[in-house]
């Protein structure tokens, strides 16, 4: 969903994937949803533009501290809203190759360039 098909009607060009009817069908299986990670568990968020890191603070409300990009150049604590096309349309607290993340800090909101690449590193667990 996250190519570069457009669909014309009436003389305007949206993208495909932000139709909801593609936004629905779309296998959502190919991404990260922070609500499924481990507190402390660290993902490397590679975009267009930038390179993130950031770490799980609380899974189950998409907390997350970030540092990376223009805005972030020491960790802060941020909400992960989800992936988006750029549009209205939000994958809640998940982040998907060929989408922008969306962070929410008390300060204000900020859209990523699309995502390239995600890693997961996982803290070596302690016996």
């Amino acid at each position: 969903m996250a190519d570069d098909s457009h669909i014309t009607s009436q003389g305007a060009s949206v993208k495909g994937g932000a139709l909801l009817d593609r936004w629905a069908d779309y296998d959502w299986r190919n991404g990260t949803h922070i609500g499924d990670l481990l507190p402390l568990d660290r993902l490397t968020i590679r975009t267009v533009n930038s390179t993130y890191e950031l770490v799980v603070v609380t899974p189950d409300n998409a907390e997350v501290a970030v540092r990376g990009g223009p805005f972030f150049p020491s960790f802060v604590r941020v909400y992960l809203a989800g992936s988006s096309l750029g549009g209205s349309f939000l994958k809640l607290h998940s982040i998907h190759v060929g989408f922008r993340m969306e962070l929410v800090s008390s300060r204000q909101s900020i859209v990523t360039s699309p995502v390239q690449d995600i890693s997961l590193n996982r803290p070596d667990a302690v016996m």
